[in-house]
């Protein structure tokens, strides 16, 4: 190809490559959270369920409110290890196995009950590291840190946000059960 030929087409792929339409500007970080609250399931076990004609379905005035406080749940059946060992409340907010039994937390911006005093960096390293508030417990079954832990840095920061932008919903969760070791 010659000096002249190159030219040519040098200048026309640098004129294409200049007349593409701009990327798209990046996704506001609360619509964002808000995709991702909804396609993570956040309000199965997070939202308290109300029994409707096909169902359980969520109970959009306590959206993200956790497992409520009242009524007091009374302890869960026993079961033996095998293929069937774990259970629930019929609002899905509390699930027993062999960890122990789980309560869904409050993730509205409640200060007392819910996630208000706490900051994005507790939150990102609470599910990076599978510890409650970033520092104690065990996070519980079924949340799925083994999956959630893979989530960049600004989805976490993303979800968030829109966790924090939730009106607050007054709503004490009951501490987690933790069960003994296995043999103990």
């Amino acid at each position: 190809m010659n000096r002249v030929a190159l030219s040519i087409v040098l200048s026309a792929l640098l004129a294409s490559a200049c007349a593409r339409p701009p990327a798209p500007a990046v996704e506001e970080p609360l619509k964002r959270g808000e995709y991702l609250v909804s396609v993570l399931g956040c309000d199965d076990c997070h939202s308290p369920k109300v029994m409707g004609a096909n169902g359980p379905e969520l109970d959009p005035a306590r959206r993200l409110s956790g497992h409520r406080a009242e009524p007091v749940l009374p302890p869960p059946p026993s079961l033996s290890y095998g293929p069937w060992n774990t259970v629930t409340n019929t609002e899905l907010t509390a699930l027993s196995g062999p960890w122990g039994i789980s309560y869904a937390t409050n993730l509205t911006p409640d200060v007392n009950t819910g996630i208000g005093i706490w900051t994005e960096e507790m939150f990102v390293k609470m599910i990076r590291t599978g510890k409650h508030m970033g520092q104690s417990r065990p996070v519980l079954p079924p949340m799925p840190i083994q999956i959630y832990k893979n989530l960049s840095d600004a989805d976490l920061k993303a979800v968030f946000a829109y966790l924090r932008s939730l009106p607050p919903i007054t709503n004490q969760v009951p501490d987690a059960v933790i069960a003994p070791p296995p043999g103990s």
